[in-house]
């Protein structure tokens, strides 16, 4: 439990909570953040996550990142670096653990997808929103009410973490306060996430032999830098174990730099409460100049050697041409989804059920679906041909 004696006084402090939407009696061994964080765990989106790409599928190995593995990785790293700015590493840790909640089977491919489908109709897909509707809709873990019933600041962080929200396009969103910047736990959930799958995407390239080693080093300086110092200190060290080691290196320079430049940048505005972290014109947690150079020549790197690989591409596409198949199938057939959703068509479009149930399905169920659903559909009058 985090103790209000320990935290920063810009930190978000539980007495400041907004508290839940639906209240309840306080727990007698867990703070509010932390039962967020326990809720969270014990969310059937949650356990989901095991069966979503992060970026590799388990065609190379079993031992790459899922999404679920992935967002424990942000967690660790979230409560690190909370925890030496002195901000509540509860709240932190919650946040992590739900940041990718809302994203459908095979990652940003398959949220393109979604969201072009929905901008047929003149609306759109995004993760973020999506994770909101899971924890405020979808999850059904209480008799009195649905969702997750998560704090005000929680569900402030779905939707926050990572970008800001225009107030005029997005009404529904006012009760967020979406003129102001979210307090600092939330703001370091998105520069973990990058150093988290940046690390890692490194790591599984070079698992699955994707990566070439020299181009690496020419187009990371930080990289080759730790690569010479370890090779140096290691010369006759396993490959597999120098390749770690940089990583580790990599990653502990990126989250210093985090922690280093958010220290210097609250002395110099003289923060002293989280009304003051929201009130300042842009976000505090960020790298330094040189460390958000690294950070970008890491992200380059993956984006034309690891990521557009035709290896990494054909499965992409693959997956993504069966949801999209998927889709225009329960569109034409909505009694070929579960009741639970058929009975949904009648308070919300059928385009929007649509895109609620494709979302949530994990990676191998969608590709089950639309074998079962899809290529071996009887040839009948399509449901808006009936109508």
């Amino acid at each position: 439990m985090t103790l209000a004696m320990d935290l920063a006084p810009y930190a978000m402090h539980l007495e400041d909570s907004r508290g839940r939407r639906h209240p309840q009696p306080p727990h007698p061994y867990r703070n509010e953040y932390a039962r967020d964080r326990d809720r969270v765990i014990h969310a059937r989106a949650f356990r989901r996550l095991e069966a979503k790409t992060q970026v590799f599928t388990t065609r190379y190995s079993d031992h790459f990142r899922n999404r679920l593995t992935h967002t424990l990785e942000v967690a660790q790293i979230a409560r690190t670096v909370t925890g030496a700015l002195r901000l509540n590493t509860d709240l932190a840790e919650a946040l992590a653990l739900v940041h990718d909640l809302g994203h459908p089977p095979f990652g940003h491919a398959g949220e393109k997808i979604l969201d072009a489908r929905m901008r047929e109709h003149g609306e759109g897909f995004d993760h973020n929103l999506h994770a909101l509707r899971i924890v405020e809709k979808f999850e059904e873990r209480y008799l009195e009410f649905p969702g997750l019933n998560l704090t005000y600041e929680v569900r402030e962080g779905i939707i926050k973490h990572s970008r800001d929200y225009d107030p005029l396009e997005h009404p529904d969103l006012a009760e967020y306060r979406l003129d102001d910047r979210p307090p600092l736990e939330l703001q370091v959930i998105d520069l973990v996430d990058e150093i988290a799958y940046n690390t890692a995407d490194l790591d599984d390239g070079f698992e699955a032999h994707l990566l070439d080693l020299r181009v690496l080093r020419k187009s990371s300086t930080l990289f080759d830098r730790f690569y010479a110092e370890v090779v140096t200190e290691h010369g006759a060290g396993k490959p597999r174990l120098i390749f770690t080691e940089v990583l580790k290196r990599i990653l502990d320079f990126l989250a210093s730099d985090v922690i280093q430049e958010t220290e210097r940048r609250l002395k110099e505005m003289g923060a002293q409460n989280t009304e003051d972290i929201r009130a300042y014109p842009t976000r505090l947690v960020s790298y330094s100049a040189s460390g958000a150079e690294y950070s970008t020549q890491v992200k380059r790197y993956l984006r034309t050697n690891l990521y557009e690989l035709p290896a990494i591409t054909h499965d992409r596409e693959r997956s993504v041409k069966a949801l999209d198949m998927l889709f225009e199938f329960y569109l034409n057939h909505p009694e070929r989804m579960p009741g639970s959703y058929w009975e949904q068509i009648k308070i919300e479009p059928l385009y929007r059920v649509v895109c609620d149930y494709i979302a949530g399905m994990t990676d191998n169920f969608l590709l089950r679906q639309y074998r079962e659903q899809v290529l071996r559909a009887p040839r009948e009058m399509s449901f808006k041909t009936l109508h």
